[in-house]
């Protein structure tokens, strides 16, 4: 088992996680006040942006192939090196999503 330093971004909090571990469970058991909400990959509420580092994350489902490479989704994330990671930061995915209204179609001025 290796450990890794994972350091919030303008937070100055770090914690050390293992390989094996999530970084979302050794937040919850630091005490440490990440978001999450469904502990499986979808949600996207405990998503950060990576500074630097690498991670692991194959059921990381709510990401696509190319946001894995720049957001962890913390409740899936095991580190592979130290990590810097910048929470509450969200994929384009996600953003897109507010884009659209309540019925699902774009608002009129998206396009502009």
């Amino acid at each position: 088992m290796t450990e890794y330093t994972v350091e919030f971004v303008g937070t100055g909090e770090s914690i050390t996680v293992s390989d094996k571990e999530t970084i979302l469970s050794r937040c919850i058991e630091e005490g440490i006040a990440q978001e999450y909400s469904c502990r499986v990959g979808m949600c996207l509420a405990c998503s950060a942006k990576i500074e630097s580092g690498d991670v692991t994350q194959p059921a990381a489902r709510g990401l696509t192939e190319e946001e894995r490479e720049n957001y962890a989704l913390t409740c899936m994330a095991r580190p592979q090196s130290d990590l810097e990671l910048d929470r509450g930061q969200y994929p384009p995915s996600i953003e897109s999503d507010h884009l659209a209204s309540d019925d699902g179609t774009a608002p009129a001025d998206a396009d502009d």
